[in-house]
């Protein structure tokens, strides 16, 4: 099992666990707070049930139907990740509002508290976990659900203050300003993993640092005289880079061929947690116009 379906197996499996935890003693309690971090912990439970199907999808070779693979399977799923927080977050916003309005009062505050410090400890360990297996491997699924339990971490910090300051005060318009707070901070934190997730199935470029790294190395090579329709994107942990090199027309084809191999060598150092998909066209001139006329 590779480590980002291990990732997803641990993940989920806590999530279950919160899940029951919070659930239980948010609906006990007629807490917002706690109901709201307890539906978030449901989302959350399912989202990293999905994030294994699509990790595992994302993972196969490519094929006579995907030749490039399925690696933005994991993009789509960020997509998906963050409209589901984005519903999540718009209907605890809507359970603050109706407790806001009907008055009604929260019960078994100790218990509830004695479950959010669990929960707290639980996230914050699995938030750790999770971002070392990003950092090793770049996947995007991995990163989005590091991203979406850290924002529990802060809700559940949120929901735990709640509950002592309703407990110490008797005020329980704080767990609806907690509750409602934790809402609008949950469709925030969604918006980032829509983006990114977007942009990558849009094809968007790597990062313009990397492109001048991969630029300069292109320009050290004193067989290449030109270059042109330098084109990157990612898909997963897959990094494309597509150019075309401008050779002398007297080389010979080998002299090309180790010039461009000794680029693709270097461009593969400048990152080696990346899987890296190069294609490089040899011209024996300039084609630049007649190129870009035809793109």
């Amino acid at each position: 099992m590779t480590p980002q379906k291990k990732a997803t197996v641990v993940s989920s499996s806590v999530a279950a666990v919160l899940t029951l935890m919070k659930l239980v003693i948010g609906i006990a309690s007629g807490s917002v707070a706690v109901l709201a971090s307890a539906v978030d912990s449901v989302l959350d439970m399912f989202v990293s049930i999905f994030n294994y199907f699509a990790i595992s999808n994302s993972e196969k070779p490519a094929d006579k139907t995907f030749n490039y693979g399925r690696g933005k399977i994991e993009a789509l799923a960020s997509v998906i990740e963050g409209t589901i927080i984005t519903i999540s977050g718009l209907f605890l916003l809507y359970q603050a509002i109706t407790k806001a309005i009907d008055g009604s009062v929260s019960q078994y505050l100790d218990i509830s508290i004695y479950v959010m410090i669990m929960s707290l400890i639980i996230t914050v360990s699995l938030v750790v976990y999770l971002n070392g297996v990003a950092k090793r491997t770049n996947s995007m699924v991995i990163k989005a659900d590091a991203l979406h339990y850290k924002t529990d971490v802060f809700s559940n910090v949120a929901v735990l203050s709640s509950l002592l300051l309703v407990t110490f005060t008797g005020y329980e318009i704080i767990d609806v300003f907690v509750g409602g707070g934790i809402a609008l901070y949950i469709i925030y934190s969604a918006y980032e993993l829509i983006h990114d997730g977007v942009l990558v199935l849009l094809d968007r470029a790597v990062d313009s640092e990397l492109v001048s790294k991969i630029e300069e190395i292109i320009k050290e090579n004193n067989k290449v005289n030109a270059y042109h329709l330098l084109k990157t994107r990612e898909a997963a942990n897959q990094t494309f880079v597509e150019v075309h090199l401008v050779f002398d027309c007297i080389i010979t084809l080998m002299e090309a061929h180790r010039a461009s191999d000794s680029i693709e060598n270097k461009i593969k150092k400048l990152d080696k947690k990346r899987d890296w998909i190069i294609n490089i066209h040899m011209d024996p001139y300039d084609d630049f116009k007649i190129n870009d006329m035809n793109h």
